[in-house]
């Protein structure tokens, strides 16, 4: 029963992570990367759709990003999705292929995305937290209903602590990577 609890926890906790690393993945750093614009929602066919659903997207230079959409009447939709977003990119487009030239970014903007990068990383260590706090007042209740005994439930708490820890530095090792490529020049 309690190895259940912890590993629910330790599922609840691995979820806050996944979260996190797919949020972050879309802050813009100084190089292209696909993450940036995959979850664009485009209008195609009378429905919202992700772009990567509609087109394959890569990264010929460090600064660019090419879309190449697997239909060609999409190209006019890919636009309008891109120029509607708030990324501040403008689509050069060949009739073939969408080309993003990314600008580099300013100091300023680069403490901005460090101010909101910290600011998910924080709500993900709360999340975790948040798990670890649930997991805790059902052990308590089990013990409160004489379901574990006190020794369970003080091996239990410490080894829910270690899992939170666990999952916490790796929140903090991920904010820290993606913050040294947000600084990088």
């Amino acid at each position: 029963m309690i190895r259940e609890l912890l590993q629910e926890a330790e599922s609840r906790m691995r979820g806050a992570i996944t979260s996190l690393e797919a949020d972050v993945a879309g802050y813009r750093t100084g190089r292209a990367s696909p993450q940036l614009i995959e979850k664009l929602e485009v209008e195609m066919y009378g429905q919202a759709m992700n772009l990567i659903q509609i087109a394959v997207i890569s990264v010929p230079e460090p600064q660019q990003l090419a879309i190449r959409p697997y239909d060609a009447s999409a190209i006019s939709a890919i636009e309008r999705a891109i120029l509607k977003s708030n990324l501040g990119l403008m689509p050069n487009n060949d009739g073939k292929i969408i080309r993003l030239n990314l600008p580099r970014l300013t100091e300023e903007r680069r403490r901005d995305l460090s101010k909101l990068l910290a600011r998910r990383v924080e709500e993900g260590k709360v999340a975790v937290r948040n798990v670890r706090r649930d997991a805790l007042n059902d052990l308590r209740d089990f013990k409160n209903e004489s379901i574990i005994t006190e020794d369970e439930f003080f091996r239990a708490q410490d080894d829910l602590q270690g899992l939170t820890d666990k999952y916490v530095n790796e929140i903090d090792e991920l904010g820290s990577q993606k913050e040294k490529e947000i600084m990088e020049v």
